[in-house]
């Protein structure tokens, strides 16, 4: 079973900094471009970032200019490095792999989530 495995979540102040992680199998990052979503309490996830295989990044409005994903192709991990935290950013965040099995097949595959609180 392929397993996604975040980790770096925790309980942090408005206008401070985290970095999550999220390691993948190699036969797994390799072909996958990454992406960070997250989940608010009572609300529906969302997508917040994505990293391409090639390195080519974007972000949701909501976490532009302040959150930034990278990927180190060495260690198969893909982090996602928050500033500026806000407690809007409070939530589950769950790492995606977008794989690409084939030429026509594309999967995902995630993470259990971790879970990041911003207080006020």
């Amino acid at each position: 079973q392929v397993q996604l495995v975040e980790s770096g979540g925790g309980l942090v102040q408005a206008g401070g900094s985290l970095r999550l992680s999220c390691a993948t199998p190699g036969s797994i990052f390799k072909l996958s471009d990454m992406a960070w979503y997250r989940q608010a309490p009572g609300e529906q996830r969302e997508w917040a970032a994505l990293i391409t295989r090639g390195g080519s990044t974007n972000y949701a409005d909501s976490v532009k200019g302040r959150f930034t994903i990278s990927r180190d192709n060495d260690k198969n991990t893909v982090y996602l490095q928050m500033n500026s935290l806000q407690p809007e950013d409070t939530g589950v965040y769950y790492c995606n792999a977008k794989t690409k099995e084939s030429l026509i097949r594309r999967v995902d595959y995630w993470g259990k989530g971790t879970l990041v609180t911003v207080s006020s």
